[in-house]
């Protein structure tokens, strides 16, 4: 490739087929406590940044397997969620049954949503829009199904300190010092990245294969533009960081006292009633 080309842009059916690779062993592997970014700071942090959404008709984009989903439902949203893996629906539909919380799944792809405009109050999207190749035709999507007034808040590795290069520097003892980052220019279109919930112990992966997850990253200000290129306006923002308790009961999660790994973003659709 001659210097400045830039490579063709992974293909959604080429993501979805990596997603459902995945799906598998991601669900077992979250389902049995391994994801502790997720269940000891990112999802709560999401959550406490979250309006009331009890009543609200709500979208969940990305779902995966439903974990945050469910979470959703019990605070009394009426949920749809979609997701581009067969086997992550398969299993959330499977909790669905097992305790019936009215979650409606089914596979889709969030650049391509097959609801009509204005179905929706409130649209989520946790640690998946940036896994999806074209960030502004997803955001483009969920504006079109939100109705006047409604929100879509959603969750990403932050573009400022995990770009496609991110290093922990530690101190002897294992204490985190620094963050390196490199490569924050590069808007790779087709690189994967391979590997494992930090937690998942030396012998699990003797027998489970890693992850292969596709990574599109963008700059903040990439971000920025699509949001208000779509037709949102920003209403807040947040970076999760762990506490000093969290980090000593989760010590994986001490970097996030550092630098932020998670960036939470929420945006609203003009006009109508405010249901912020």
């Amino acid at each position: 490739m001659l210097p400045g080309m830039r490579r063709k842009a992974m293909e959604p059916a080429q993501v979805a087929i990596l997603w459902e690779a995945n799906a598998e062993s991601w669900t077992r592997l979250s389902r049995a406590g391994y994801d502790v970014y997720r269940d000891a700071l990112n999802t709560p942090a999401f959550l406490a940044m979250l309006p009331p959404v009890s009543g609200l008709a709500g979208l969940d984009i990305g779902c995966g397997e439903g974990a945050n989903t469910r979470r959703l439902a019990q605070l009394g949203a009426r949920m749809q969620a979609i997701d581009v893996a067969p086997t992550f629906i398969r299993h959330a539909q499977a909790a669905e049954a097992a305790e019936p919380l009215g979650i409606t799944y089914q596979v889709a792809d969030g650049m391509a949503l097959p609801f009509a405009q204005d179905s929706f109050d409130f649209a989520t999207a946790f640690m998946s829009l940036m896994d999806m190749p074209d960030h502004a035709r997803a955001l483009q999507e969920a504006h079109r199904v939100l109705r006047p007034g409604g929100f879509l808040q959603f969750s990403i590795l932050h573009p400022c300190f995990v770009p496609p290069y991110r290093k922990v520097l530690r101190e002897a003892d294992g204490t985190v010092r620094a963050i390196e980052v490199a490569r924050y220019f590069d808007a790779n279109q087709d690189e994967v990245e391979t590997w494992w919930f930090s937690t998942l112990p030396a012998e699990e992966r003797q027998h489970v294969a890693p992850f292969r997850v596709p990574r599109f990253h963008r700059t903040l200000s990439a971000w920025v533009q699509n949001i208000c290129q779509a037709g949102f306006i920003i209403e807040q923002l947040a970076e999760p960081c762990a506490t000093a308790q969290q980090a000593a009961a989760e010590p994986v999660i001490a970097d996030t006292r550092v630098a932020p790994l998670f960036l939470h973003i929420r945006v609203k659709k003009t006009g109508g009633p405010d249901l912020l």
